[in-house]
């Protein structure tokens, strides 16, 4: 048998921190022995444990240390980082190590380096000039680069519960499903989008089709023009849907007030298309005041930024859609500083792409009426996730009023 001294500190009782790592001990057959545990006595103190770990070989040793550091284990006997030149563009060096998107540090002449951006299924390249570590995707990479290999020096700190407030994320953590009410946790959601604006945290939208096919354009509209609203990511087709819900009452050839399929509705699409075109886009069309309404009229008027990407489905697409999918996610990483809360509605693909890129220090609400969409999405972050099983219309709709209430005790 062989072994090596893991470190655990933090809330790791409170956080399930613990359990979790000897229970990955026992799964990969290994075992422990406690060496050492101190357990804070108030709410705020951290605690803290010394692990012997041991192993049959030197390989599943190191599987086993690699796995328990993504639940934040150090390794007592620390060392530096080990790097490798990436060996052409686009390829990492073998055995390059693999991010998740907690907060990351590597160890480099005995010196640590926030790794930034946090984002998950990355590499990290190290500036041996400039001291610096980042997170590489596999276009990013570039011949000659140093890349971090190994887990030796590497340190992921894991996401906890936080000591300072009880909230909606921490005492549920779980998803709801479309048979549990909601009233309650909407208005906790209300109360958390209060508290993001009042702490000065960026709130992200990203927003499906769906948003319009229900009818819950005006309530995002309202949230846009009411401040909550900071940050917009949306898919061609949702602007399409929107510019063409204001100017012909339709959503794909769809009347919204009367749910019925419109008299040569199925043209508004491409007209509405069209006319944005014409006009050389969204902001323009709002500034001629033929766009006089919407979610995207909404952000042009309140200065909210957006960005549109484009599928391979897409008609048009409008001016500015991002059509390149390696951009998009390039544009979508910059766009992220600041952002504390994430609110993904009705836009399973689109919030599958943005919860990859995101930090896992961004608290995340997923509303979807697809309950394996919405597990998916929310599985991977203990304490900093919610997912909701409905129609996002009715959602948005209840939250809406929750917070009209709110902003009527504050007046």
């Amino acid at each position: 048998m062989v072994s090596e001294t893991i470190q655990l500190r933090g809330h790791i009782i409170d956080s399930l921190t613990l359990p979790k790592v000897l229970d990955e001990i026992l799964t990969r057959g290994a075992n422990f022995t406690m060496l050492e545990v101190k357990i804070g006595q108030r709410r705020a103190d951290q605690s803290f444990a010394r692990i012997e770990v041991s192993a049959s070989t030197h390989e599943a040793l190191d599987d086993l240390v690699l796995r328990l550091r993504q639940h934040g284990a150090e390794v007592e006997d620390k060392g530096d980082a080990q790097l490798a030149p990436a060996p052409a563009d686009g390829i990492f060096p073998p055995d390059f190590f693999v991010t998740t998107n907690r907060q990351t540090f590597v160890r480099i002449d005995s010196k640590e380096y926030e790794v930034q951006p946090p984002i998950m299924d990355s590499g990290i390249a190290f500036d041996l000039a400039n001291k610096k570590a980042r997170t590489v995707k596999f276009a990013d990479v570039r011949k000659g680069m140093e890349i971090v290999v190994g887990h030796q020096g590497v340190r992921v700190v894991p996401v906890q519960r936080t000591t300072s407030r009880t909230d909606v994320f921490q005492f549920l953590n779980a998803n709801l499903s479309a048979e549990r009410p909601k009233g309650a946790v909407i208005r906790e959601i209300a109360r958390e989008f209060e508290t993001a604006r009042k702490e000065n945290g960026k709130l992200l939208v990203v927003a499906g089709a769906s948003v319009v096919h229900t009818g819950a354009a005006e309530y995002l509209e309202q949230l846009i023009n009411w401040g909550y609203v900071d940050l917009v990511f949306a898919g061609n087709a949702m602007a399409v849907y929107d510019i063409e819900s204001t100017l012909f009452g339709t959503a794909l050839g769809v009347n919204l007030e009367q749910g019925t399929l419109a008299d040569g509705g199925h043209q508004n699409h491409m007209r509405a298309i069209n006319i944005v075109r014409s006009a050389g886009g969204i902001a323009e069309l709002v500034k001629r005041g033929t766009l006089t309404r919407g979610i995207m009229h909404a952000c042009v008027k309140g200065g909210v930024e957006f960005l549109l990407t484009g599928s391979i489905r897409d008609d048009g697409p409008l001016p500015g859609v991002i059509t390149d999918s390696l951009e998009a996610q390039r544009v979508m990483r910059q766009k992220f500083k600041g952002v504390t809360l994430a609110l993904l509605l009705g836009a399973m693909l689109h919030s599958f792409a943005v919860a990859n890129l995101l930090p896992a220090s961004v608290r995340t609400l997923v509303v979807d009426i697809n309950p394996a969409a919405v597990a998916k999405l929310t599985n991977q972050q203990t304490f900093q996730a919610l997912g909701l099983v409905t129609d996002v219309e009715p959602f948005l709709r209840e939250l809406v009023h929750c917070l009209e209430q709110l902003r009527a005790k504050q007046k």
